[in-house]
């Protein structure tokens, strides 16, 4: 039973190792510079193997899209519902995931390793990339963001909560770019000030 198990489970480990390994190339050497063949030689997964799980490079961004914002909305859902207050509840949640991925990659910068960004981290930056590079996936962005206002436009649809996630946004950016230097406590107090303006 458990043969069958681990059976059942392989083709998600190897999608995943896929994603993790097309992050890592994109990460190292740019987007550019994926292909399929470097791809699948670097996970040690056959060009076949692959192409069963993503048939074209466009296949592969799509399924690193959908990874990564599944996990956001797990990580907006459960900051969702530990907060007791409607009015901005999603905008809060938002801007409370971007500052904990920020404030990751700001910890992560700081070591100033290649090595020490792994993982989701470093999928985002991949990702971030991918969507001002690739028109397909700032379409998917884009009806994301409408999806989500339409979903809670009765809480979250006033100017102030708007600029809110439009500052949390503008914080991913520069942590992207490792254009600003901000320290713990201006970025504590610069989520406790958006958090605020989601309530008005």
């Amino acid at each position: 039973m458990s043969i069958a198990h681990h059976r059942k489970k392989r083709p998600e480990q190897v999608r995943q190792q896929l994603l993790h390994v097309a992050a890592q190339l994109a990460y190292d050497q740019g987007l550019g510079n994926v292909t399929l063949e470097a791809v699948s030689h670097a996970a040690g997964v056959s060009k076949g193997g692959l192409l069963h799980h993503f048939p074209n490079k466009m296949a592969l961004l799509d399924g690193l899209f959908d990874d990564m914002t599944a996990k956001f909305d797990a990580a907006i859902a459960e900051a969702m519902r530990n907060d007791p207050v409607s009015q901005g509840r999603f905008t809060r949640a938002y801007v409370s995931t971007v500052f904990a991925f920020d404030s990751a990659n700001a910890s992560i910068a700081d070591m100033k390793t290649e090595e020490a960004e792994t993982g989701d981290a470093q999928a985002w930056r991949v990702l971030t990339i991918a969507l001002l590079a690739e028109p397909a996936l700032r379409e998917r962005w884009r009806r994301w963001v409408a999806d989500r206002a339409d979903d809670y436009i009765g809480t979250d649809s006033s100017a102030d909560c708007h600029l809110a996630r439009f500052a949390a946004d503008g914080i991913w950016l520069a942590d992207l770019l490792h254009s600003h230097d901000l320290s713990a406590d201006i970025r504590r107090a610069m989520l406790t000030r958006l958090k605020a303006l989601s309530l008005q």
